[in-house]
């Protein structure tokens, strides 16, 4: 049975998201845009994941937002991370890491 890449992205969206902003602020579309170009297209998140994992990291505080015009002149809410969501951030590629180093003889053996 294969497992869709979307089901490997479950439990590593928000330090996605994170990392992302850990470049500057961005709106939704633009989020998915970088994880999109950044991963050559292996990365496809869809808006219905998106955003509710952005309010979740706002209600953590790992993220603020405020309203903004886009590139294209649109009323977009740019998201931003805050320094709450930087420790989060490197504790999460920090856990990551782990886990990589525990499974890659495992798997790559």
């Amino acid at each position: 049975m294969a497992v869709a890449p979307s089901d490997r992205l479950h439990g590593t969206l928000d330090a996605l998201i994170l990392r992302t902003l850990s470049w500057g602020p961005r709106h939704g579309y633009a989020i998915i845009q970088w994880l999109r170009e950044s991963s050559d297209d292996a990365i496809a998140v869809e808006e219905g994941s998106l955003y509710p994992a952005l309010y979740r990291l706002e209600r953590h505080r790992w993220v603020t937002a405020e309203w903004g015009v886009s590139d294209q002149g649109r009323q977009a809410r740019f998201y931003r991370l805050t320094a709450l969501g930087r420790r989060q951030l490197a504790s999460e590629i920090a856990r990551f890491r782990q886990f990589v180093t525990a499974v890659s003889p495992i798997l790559l053996a």
